[in-house]
Parts: C-alpha cells; sequence; structure tokens
C-alpha cells in the first residue's frame, strides 16, 4: 500500500510540473501590463519601467518560471500586486470559507445522489426511477449561474426564506450548497444507478436470491459495496474540484472563497494572486484523485492482493 502512494505521488510530479509550465505561458500572454494596471493611470512610462525592474518583471521568462517554482515549493506564491499581501496567506484566509461550502455541497450531493441512484436502480423504469432521472438530467444540464440566479429569486427575494447572498452563519450556507451540489448529485444520482444495475446482474446476486435472502439485504450486503468504485472515483474527483473553489457560485453568493480570490486576480491581472489560487486548486485535484485510488484498495480487495503482490 505505501509502495503503491508513493508510485501514485511520482507519477503526480509531472502533472504538476506541466500545470505549472501551462499556467505561466498562459497568464504571460495575456494582453496588458500589470504594473500600468496596478499604477493606474497618468504613469509616466519611466515610473512603469522603474517598478518592472524593482519587482523582477523585465526578467527572462525562463527565469521568472524558475524563480516562481523554487519559491513555490517553498509555499511562497509571491506578493499580491493589488493587495500588498502574501498570496499564501490571502489564499489561506479564504480557503476555510471554500472548506464549509464545498463540505455542505459534498453532503448534499452524496445525501440526495446515492439514495436516488439506489431507489432508481431498484425500481427501474418505474415513475420513481423517471422523477429521479429527469432531476438529476436537470441538474447537470442547468447551468449553476442559471440555477443560482432562480434559487436567489424565488427562495430569496419571493419566499423570504434564505438571504440572496453573503456569508455570515448556517443561513448563508444552504442556497450555494444547493446549487453547487445539485449537479454533483445528478452525476452520482446516475453513476450509482448505472452502476448498480449492472452489479445486480451478476451470478452471485442471483446466487444469494435463490439462498431466500430478501431484496434489501442482497442490494445493501452484496451489490451496493461492489457498485461504489466508480462512484467513489467521481465523489473524490468532485470534493476536489469543490475544495479548489467553485469559482461562479462563490462569486454569485458573495463567498470569500479561493474561487472569489481567482475572479478578483483576474479582474486586476494580479498574477501571483491567480497564479497561487490556480495551482492551489491543481494541487486538490491532484490529491482527490490519490485518495480515490486509497479507497480503492478498501472498497475491492483484488485491488489491494494487486498492490501487496507489486
Amino acid at each position: 500500500m505505501f509502495n503503491h502512494i508513493v508510485k501514485r505521488i511520482v507519477i503526480s510530479i509531472p502533472v504538476l510540473i506541466g500545470i505549472t509550465v501551462i499556467l505561466f505561458i498562459m497568464l504571460n500572454v495575456i494582453p496588458g501590463d500589470p504594473v500600468a494596471l496596478m499604477m493606474k493611470e497618468h504613469v509616466s512610462p519611466d515610473v512603469i519601467a522603474r517598478v518592472n525592474a524593482q519587482m523582477h518583471l523585465d526578467d527572462p521568462a525562463v527565469v521568472r518560471y524558475f524563480r516562481f517554482i523554487i519559491a513555490a515549493v517553498q509555499g511562497d506564491f509571491g506578493v499580491s500586486y493589488k493587495l500588498n499581501r502574501p498570496v499564501t496567506s490571502l489564499i489561506l484566509q479564504a480557503f476555510p470559507n471554500t472548506l464549509i461550502l464545498a463540505f455542505a455541497a459534498a453532503v448534499f450531493s452524496w445525501c440526495i445522489g446515492i439514495p436516488a441512484g439506489i431507489l432508481s436502480a431498484v425500481r427501474q423504469y418505474s415513475f420513481i426511477d423517471n422523477l429521479f432521472m429527469g432531476f438529476s438530467l436537470l441538474g447537470v444540464s442547468m447551468p449553476v449561474f442559471w440555477s443560482a440566479l432562480l434559487m436567489q429569486y424565488v427562495l430569496a427575494l419571493k419566499l423570504h426564506w434564505l438571504p440572496v447572498s453573503g456569508f455570515y452563519g448556517f443561513k448563508y450556507v444552504i442556497m450555494p450548497a444547493i446549487v453547487l451540489g445539485w449537479s454533483s448529485a445528478g452525476i452520482i444520482a446516475r453513476m450509482t444507478r448505472s452502476s448498480l444495475l449492472e452489479v445486480m446482474r451478476n451470478d452471485y446476486i442471483r446466487t444469494a436470491r435463490a439462498k431466500g435472502l430478501r431484496e434489501i439485504p442482497v442490494i445493501i450486503g452484496h451489490a451496493l459495496k461492489n457498485s461504489l468504485l466508480p462512484v467513489v472515483t467521481i465523489m473524490a474527483i468532485q470534493v476536489a474540484s469543490l475544495l479548489s473553489g467553485a469559482v461562479i457560485t462563490e462569486s454569485i453568493f458573495g463567498v470569500p472563497g479561493v474561487g472569489r480570490i481567482a475572479v478578483n486576480a483576474i479582474q486586476s491581472r494580479d498574477m501571483p494572486l491567480l497564479q497561487g489560487s490556480i495551482l492551489f486548486a491543481c494541487v486538490l485535484v491532484i490529491i482527490g484523485n490519490l485518495v480515490a485510488d486509497i479507497l480503492y484498495s478498501f472498497l475491492d480487495p483484488r485491488i489491494r492482493h494487486e498492490m501487496q503482490e507489486k
């Protein structure tokens, strides 16, 4: 198991390096001078050139890239151009808000998606199956910004059940968590349904039924555990993407999280802050994939046995 984890971490290093190269190239081809944007108008070219030299922005791209990588490995993503604060502290300050929102959205998606997928599989082609799959398809297909604005209009402005935006307590988490978790719940529901239907066609399920076991123990005790492997993968990746910052949701609901930091950095062309937030999100996605691989070994003894042999 330990060797497998180390191997996965080693494999992730080239992926992370490739991400940093692509990220650095993309951010440096964006038109506009960050110093000119930072110092606003009526600034002489001499002042802009002097500030560029002081901030080492006029160095060759290769030098600036390796300087960024060496600092990032040490946990230093630079200083924000606009806020004049360390990027690492800004991300760590905003991450707890994203963590709360992501946890609430993940719990909502799991509590809705897995039971809906199980009921749809058990009652295949019934009214319940069509209803749940219809809602899941709607959640997957509807854009996040549209469902967010629709819920704000209905639940906040018309019914006055929940606040429109902000992040000051439990009530402020409910609506963005539902919006963020609806799409994930739809994906989990459809994946659980298809995986469970495939497992229920296996011979050992028919054998368990032939022995006289009731349907619920057969589904929960035999079929469900073996059908959760692809679902766990989706869940782990979704959690990683939620933790990396839901840009649209945090922007619409005014949640001061990592996603909103990235949006503000784009608007102000704050390169250190944008680089740090995107790289932080990529690391979380890689960790999510690693967690999914580890959970695989606990859910499927065959995978754990293969790891031990290797």
